[in-house]
């Protein structure tokens, strides 16, 4: 018994290798569009509400995205403005600031578009392909959250079905005028969203965020 005993607690066990295998993902990333819009669906820039807390809103949200997808007016719009206040830190206010700073730090901006002839800033590629197609290997790329903004294009995305995640802060007035979103626009079928969070902002704008199911 005894030398049996001595042979189970002197025996050594064969080592064991572990092995790290490599789970493939089908995760893509998600496409969010994120706008301003007034309670009459006016979708114009320049008829909104834009303190400082909703540029901390959208801050947030350029934090958590590492590609920008723009048609070419949106494009024209925020490049070369928001990378020079940036720059130079001549925003009105600290959050105009943080939030030209996030928009600069983004690592990629894709622009859609067969009539602009070259890019104003960095990391900025122009695509004149399938829009299906470029939006599609995007969300298939690693990386963090992908933001579309301004009308045309997202319109598009919505009719390809491509578009992930809404972000709409719906704001307190009526401009009576203006564009409008998802204006001229033909949906393939009726669109269900899930309400996955409301934040009430000072203003009385009300920021929603809605998924696709």
């Amino acid at each position: 018994m005894g030398g049996r005993r001595d042979l189970m607690i002197n025996a050594h066990p064969r080592p064991i290798t572990l092995r790290k295998i490599k789970l493939k993902s089908n995760h893509m990333r998600n496409l969010i569009f994120g706008i301003n819009i007034t309670l009459d669906g006016c979708c114009d820039h320049t008829r909104g509400i834009a303190d400082d807390e909703i540029h901390d809103y959208f801050t947030d949200l350029l934090r958590d995205a590492d590609v920008l997808v723009y048609g070419r007016k949106t494009y024209q719009l925020m490049v070369p403005f928001w990378p020079d206040v940036a720059k130079n830190h001549s925003g009105p206010t600290k959050a105009v600031n943080d939030f030209a700073q996030a928009f600069d730090a983004v690592g990629k901006i894709v622009v859609f578009s067969k009539s602009l002839d070259r890019a104003e800033g960095k990391n900025t590629t122009i695509v004149r392909t399938n829009l299906r197609d470029e939006i599609l290997k995007l969300k298939q790329e690693p990386g963090k959250n992908i933001m579309v903004g301004g009308v045309d294009l997202p319109s598009q995305l919505m009719e390809l079905d491509l578009i992930d995640e809404y972000r709409f802060v719906v704001q307190p007035l009526l401009a009576g005028e203006g564009r409008r979103l998802l204006e001229g626009i033909s949906l393939p079928a009726r669109l269900p969203l899930k309400l996955v969070e409301t934040k009430i902002l000072k203003s009385g704008s009300v920021a929603l965020r809605y998924l696709k199911p």
